[in-house]
């Protein structure tokens, strides 16, 4: 796995207006260019009636980047969105800006200021989180070694996902990549091997 990525927290709309163009800033995570492309689908839907809908997306997958002006002069639109995307570090998302157009020219360089204004207002108001990768784990333990497996999972800063109380404690839990390593051996050490912490699994989350 990687080392982590800046992505965005939540979908959002934002809006503003731009000598008379009333330009609106979508923006929100995926992590495939099906939902990219749907999430684009959706915003064109719902502004069906807008001059245009530009559009930016960047994956992890296949590590993608896409970006379309929508009928605006070449380089004055999508392009815009895409750099706005790339100089915020951002990845797993897609950003739509919607402009109506107001009856005043903006020339190239105004387009290119509206456009990136319009997906930098759109991306601060999702929210960006820094995504790392952690480790799913699967304990199980005697109910006498269970409150000092816990007390190090707390020191660790493992994260209980589930657990299962039955003729044994049986446990599952999340830790960040790099306390994995650290946290396996304390609970090996502290029960003499008794307790066997397994990886079940890898995904990306943040603290």
């Amino acid at each position: 796995m990687g080392k982590g990525y800046f992505t965005l927290k939540k979908p959002a709309e934002e809006r503003f207006i731009e000598r008379r163009s009333e330009f609106i800033g979508n923006a929100t995570p995926v992590t495939t260019e099906a939902e990219a492309i749907a999430f684009v689908n959706s915003i064109r839907a719902k502004y069906s009636d807008a001059t245009h809908n530009v559009y930016a997306y960047i994956l992890r997958e296949g590590n993608m980047a896409r970006f379309s002006d929508d009928g605006e002069p070449h380089g004055t639109a999508g392009l815009p969105v895409l750099e706005v995307l790339r100089k915020e570090e951002l990845c797993d998302c897609a950003v739509v800006v919607t402009r109506y157009f107001g009856g005043i020219l903006l020339g190239a360089g105004g387009l290119v200021r509206a456009y990136s204004a319009g997906a930098k207002v759109g991306i601060d108001g999702a929210g960006k989180i820094f995504l790392k990768p952690f480790k799913k784990l699967e304990l199980e333990m005697d109910y006498g070694r269970y409150n000092r497996v816990v007390q190090l999972m707390s020191a660790h800063g493992v994260r209980t996902d589930d657990s299962l109380f039955e003729t044994d404690v049986k446990l599952w839990a999340s830790v960040p990549e790099e306390r994995a390593e650290g946290f396996i051996k304390a609970v090996t050490d502290a029960t003499n091997g008794i307790v066997i912490v397994r990886t079940v699994g890898e995904f990306y989350d943040y603290e």
